[in-house]
């Protein structure tokens, strides 16, 4: 029999590979499938590819909790305060919010979207859209896998203050002595908690070139992180989704106990004034909008993975676009609340500094006679230091004691966390439950953050065929072990160095570029019209102007701005790095090594290369293109019932005294967003083998 004709149908790049997959003696293979999306006319009507049998949230909650979480970590307590504070004040809350709306939302729901759309992970989906896309599944799963690296060793840090956080007093409290009964030189240059960090925690070597040996108490604290995020993991969202209940809600409880014991403090009303005095001149400033736009990124996860995986285990019919709605409000308060809460003790520690400024002044002019006694009041204390002219000042060496000075010493990141922070608590009574609750709260935002990084990264794995075939547990091990065998140049002297190295390169251009392409490919390859009915088909809900013109437009537009930036910022301004200087006990900016260049090169590489690599090699057919790619989105939807054991490879069960005549078997596919309808004629003579069956009609 002859090859059926094709039927005519508009090529679009989903025309799968022949379906009779032996030649039949002449030359041709049977028939080549074009598929064609079916006719919507109503929500009732969509039908939704993807794994049958995948794994799916247990209930509403959990799947909120997860996403609050995951969105909610970290950059939201030690990196939007800072921002408010060098960006404007309450002025900086304008160019977030406006980013939020125009840039977060729109990709927010893109990839939740898709995610639930596919009920596939990142490799899946781009596979089903386009097989050349396949690369920004790979990229994202890439990236991830560098973020996962050092993001454990915050967590990592956070154990290490966790554990001594149940001593009294504080080991950060006071600088150690020598055997003397002197401060140690080092402590005494710098400060208590400053101390404690660079050289009892990090132990820290004077550049990325003398790194010194590992850290054994910092291994051991980074084998218990990845033995806990391990086994929080191993089964997926069976069982990470428990700890989402813990993880989530823990944090706010935390900030509001430390919210309520903040504002009672002296200093809050400085501290949260400084924060929020809007400085609306600094609107002007590129760079604070371009700040605004990479924080919103960042702080939604954006381009890791793990918002499609999340959205991949919703049920068809869940609302995403009151999700992330819900999930954006909840992401810009919390940012607002704990910034309101870091100020506020932050106040209060500058209130304390400033105390312990203007008593020892006043104990250098009651020895010099220029204050008649100690309990003198502000007014004169005030009307002699005016009097006092620069050389005097040295002469005497008096200190300038200035709220405002020492609240513009806010610190982000580590700096705040484990300095800054750590300070103020030690000022608290009952400072060890304090500090206690604090890393507490760090810790759960951590793991948070972390369940939902690795949970993008494990399903894009778990999209490739032969890594299907292992047991979850088993791959979850085998990645855990991995992070933890490199993780070991963070535990050496120079860890915070690779940490910033790291937080620098390899989780920038790689996600922004990531996002972009996820951007490109729903929006003008997927189609947005198809993608809006997708989400009317799920929602009951139609995209409106709004979502239309971020997603065409707008958003793409601030993606290319923060990919362009980001790129120019770093070849305009040599990359540096801190390194703690243990004789004048500072931290000096060093230039980065070239060789640590190099490997910062390679990171930012791997992280963008297999986006062109991929589509390049499947254009040009150098990597096959057949149906494993689609599999997990192929489902048979009917089957007729005089040949479902053929189907279903159950071919053995046929019975002998079934009439010799041909057979017409039939058979129905949805695949991705196509359906297809085939039939086959089974000869007489060969019905105990399908592999001769002709198709006849497609």
């Amino acid at each position: 029999m002859a090859a059926t004709k094709i039927i005519d149908a508009p090529r679009n790049g989903h025309e799968m590979a022949p379906l009779n997959t032996r030649a039949r003696g002449d030359g041709t293979h049977g028939v080549t499938i074009v598929l064609t999306a079916p006719q919507r006319n109503s929500v009732q009507s969509v039908d939704i590819p993807g794994e049958p049998d995948r794994a799916a949230w247990s209930g509403k909650m959990q799947f909120f909790l997860s996403i609050i979480g995951y969105s909610v970590g970290l950059g939201n307590i030690w990196r939007f305060p800072y921002l408010c504070q060098q960006n404007g004040g309450g002025a900086f809350l304008i160019p977030f919010m406006i980013m939020l709306v125009l840039e977060g939302i729109p990709l927010f729901l893109i990839e939740l979207g898709m995610g639930q759309r596919m009920r596939l992970g990142a490799l899946g989906v781009w596979n089903t859209i386009h097989p050349w896309l396949g690369g920004i599944g790979i990229s994202s799963c890439i990236v991830t896998l560098f973020v996962a690296l050092y993001y454990n060793v915050i967590i990592t840090w956070v154990f290490y203050y966790l554990f001594n956080s149940f001593r009294y007093p504080l080991p950060w409290s006071t600088c150690p002595t020598n055997g003397t009964g002197f401060e140690l030189e080092e402590c005494a240059k710098s400060s208590e908690t400053t101390y404690f960090w660079y050289r009892t925690t990090l132990d820290a070597a004077p550049s990325m070139d003398e790194p010194g040996g590992l850290k054994w108490w910092i291994v051991l604290c980074l084998l218990l992180s990845w033995t806990i995020v391990f086994f929080i993991v191993m089964k997926g969202i069976q069982s990470s989704g428990k700890v989402v209940y813990f993880t989530s809600l823990f944090p706010y409880i935390v900030l509001t106990i430390f919210f309520i014991r903040g504002i009672t403090l002296r200093g809050a009303g400085a501290g949260l004034m400084h924060m929020y005095t809007p400085k609306v001149e600094k609107l002007l400033e590129p760079t604070v909008w371009l700040d605004a736009a990479t924080q919103v990124f960042y702080s939604f996860g954006l381009a890791f993975g793990s918002l499609i995986a999340f959205g991949s285990y919703n049920t068809p019919k869940n609302n995403c676009v009151r999700d992330v709605l819900l999930v954006s409000v909840c992401n810009a308060v919390t940012a607002i609340y704990a910034s309101v809460v870091i100020f506020a003790i932050l106040g209060f520690k500058a209130t304390v500094n400033v105390d312990r400024c203007v008593a020892s002044n006043t104990d250098i002019l009651v020895k010099n006679a220029l204050l008649p006694f100690k309990n003198a009041s502000s007014e004169d204390y005030d009307s002699v230091m005016q009097k006092i002219n620069g050389t005097e000042f040295e002469a005497l060496h008096l200190s300038e004691c200035s709220l405002s000075k020492e609240l513009d010493n806010a610190a982000e990141g580590t700096g705040l966390a484990f300095i800054v922070f750590t300070q103020a608590i030690v000022e608290l009574p009952g400072a060890p439950f304090w500090a206690v609750l604090f890393f507490t709260m760090l810790l759960s935002l951590g793991l948070g953050s972390q369940i939902g990084i690795l949970e993008g990264m494990l399903c894009t794995l778990f999209d490739i065929d032969i890594i299907k075939r292992v047991k979850k547990q088993h791959v979850t091990g085998v990645v855990c072990l991995f992070c933890f065998i490199v993780g070991f140049i963070f535990c050496t002297g120079a860890g915070e160095y690779w940490l910033k190295m790291f937080d620098s390169f390899a989780g920038t251009i790689g996600l922004v570029v990531v996002a972009l392409m996820e951007m490109i490919a729903v929006i003008f390859i997927y189609g947005h019209e198809r993608f809006t009915e997708d989400i009317y088909q799920m929602t009951g809900y139609r995209p409106g102007v709004y979502w239309q013109m971020t997603w065409r437009y707008i958003g793409p537009v601030i993606m290319v701005c923060i990919l362009v930036s980001s790129i120019v910022f770093m070849v305009i301004r040599n990359p540096t790095y801190g390194a703690w200087n243990a004789e004048k006990g500072i931290v000096e900016q060093k230039d980065y090594p070239n060789w640590v260049m190099g490997i910062a090169l390679a990171m930012i590489l791997a992280g963008v290369l297999p986006m062109p690599i991929v589509f390049l090699m499947r254009s040009f057919q150098c990597l096959k293109v057949d149906l494993d790619i689609h599999q997990g989105s192929i489902r048979r939807n009917e089957t007729t019932a005089s040949t479902k054991e053929m189907i279903d490879n159950d071919d053995d069960n046929l019975s002998p005294d079934m009439p010799p005549q041909d057979l017409l078997a039939a058979t129905r596919f949805t695949i991705g967003d196509f359906e297809v309808s085939c039939s086959f004629t089974y000869p007489q003579n060969n019905l105990s083998s399908k592999t001769h069956a002709l198709p006849t009609t497609c």
